[in-house]
């Protein structure tokens, strides 16, 4: 939801803005092929009833297709997502990194796929455009490994712990899925610091590819 609350953002601002997308894990320790269902493990994290966890997710689900999104909590897979973030890394250097991490997203939230198995990332790595040979390969491997902890050993140094973090200059954050009219704002106000304020008046010398010129004294 964070993601597409910027990405709205970031329609109505009138700037070029870079978006960069990092790794980063929610459980890492969290195995492969997980038994419980979501509301399970929230009951059991949190100590809640299944039926508080449900009510809670009922609520994050309605919220989602307020904004375009479809989650189908009911089906999610819960799984250890480290080799998906190895293939948003592996797809980065194909310049298919935003795609793929939207493929994968809509893969989990909203199609209920398996997304730490790595058939089920092959085939959606192929639908983005990337190799499957290579991609398989990658997988079977440690490719990329080194570039998801090197993310995630960074989110620790800025002491990021939990998602969605939005770190923007590598100076001002945004926590959580904000409204996207705080995204707005806060660009905004971003942006009208970083312009160039010229402070002294239009009496000095200026050149130009042309030479200079020196105004004329009233």
């Amino acid at each position: 939801m964070g993601k597409r609350r910027l990405e709205d953002a970031l329609k109505q601002i009138d700037h070029p803005v870079e978006v960069t997308y990092r790794c980063f894990e929610l459980d890492p320790t969290a195995g492969r092929d997980i038994k419980e269902n979501v509301y399970e493990m929230l009951a059991k994290k949190y100590g809640m009833s299944i039926a508080q966890a449900k009510e809670s997710n009922d609520r994050l689900v309605q919220t989602a297709k307020e904004i375009g999104l479809d989650y189908q909590m009911d089906t999610l897979i819960l799984t250890n997502t480290f080799d998906a973030h190895r293939l948003t890394m592996y797809a980065k250097k194909q310049g298919l990194m935003k795609i793929m991490t939207e493929r994968i997203l809509r893969a989990y939230f909203t199609e209920s796929k398996h997304i730490g198995d790595h058939q089920t990332l092959t085939e959606l790595a192929v639908e983005v455009g990337l190799n499957r040979e290579a991609v398989e390969q990658m997988l079977a491997g440690d490719e990329m490994a080194d570039a998801v902890r090197a993310d995630e050993q960074a989110a620790k140094q800025y002491g990021i712990s939990a998602v969605p973090f939005f770190l923007i200059n590598k100076k001002y954050a945004l926590t959580g899925a904000q409204p996207t009219e705080v995204f707005v704002q806060a660009l905004q106000k971003i942006i009208a610091e970083d312009e160039i304020v010229v402070l002294n008046n239009k009496d000095g010398v200026v050149c130009d590819e042309d030479g200079c010129e020196i105004p004329k004294k009233q």
